[in-house]
């Protein structure tokens, strides 16, 4: 499978590096980079996400893409698709999501990637949505799904979490192949 690369004015979306792993290590233990997750990332979890991350877009060509600033060749985090055939009631879909270490919050660089990713999603995969949820609470998130140009859709309740875990009420959020391309 050829594995695509994406570029952008600013950024690189590639493939997974070795010299990737222990900055991610960093973000997952990061208590404001993880705080709409349910818990830190040992070294051991971190590793082994990158690795299911980096196995998925050698077999389909794509996914959660390792991000890098094109100015210095620094990772920042992580942008991209990722199918979700069974998990939820809105399956099967693709989600686009992003995880980018603190210090690049604030600069555009989550939704200048994953406007990339999105018009992957349409021209290259022909999809005819693509989805994207986070944590109610999570209002960064959210931000960038409307400067996507996403619509609101529904709240919902994660099923990976106790319904009275504090992060298990989502929300969803999706655009259309239509909607993307209408935009102006």
């Amino acid at each position: 499978m050829v594995v695509k690369m994406i570029e952008t004015p600013r950024l690189i979306l590639r493939q997974w590096r070795d010299s990737d792993y222990p900055c991610f290590a960093e973000m997952g233990t990061n208590p404001q980079v993880m705080q709409y997750f349910p818990n830190l990332l040992s070294r051991a979890e971190s590793d082994a996400l990158i690795d299911r991350m980096k196995l998925i877009i050698e077999t389909k060509g794509w996914g959660f893409w390792a991000v890098e600033l094109k100015q210095n060749q620094q990772f920042i985090g992580f942008v991209g698709l990722h199918d979700q055939p069974i998990q939820f009631s809105f399956s099967p879909c693709v989600e686009i999501g992003w995880r980018l270490d603190q210090a690049y919050w604030g600069q555009g660089y989550a939704s200048e990637a994953a406007n990339a990713a999105l018009d992957f999603a349409f021209e290259q995969l022909q999809l005819n949505k693509v989805v994207s949820f986070t944590t109610l609470e999570n209002e960064k998130s959210q931000a960038v799904m409307k400067k996507l140009k996403m619509r609101k859709i529904t709240e919902f309740q994660h099923l990976a979490l106790a319904s009275d875990h504090p992060l298990s009420r989502h929300v969803l959020y999706e655009i259309s192949r239509k909607e993307f391309h209408n935009q102006g």
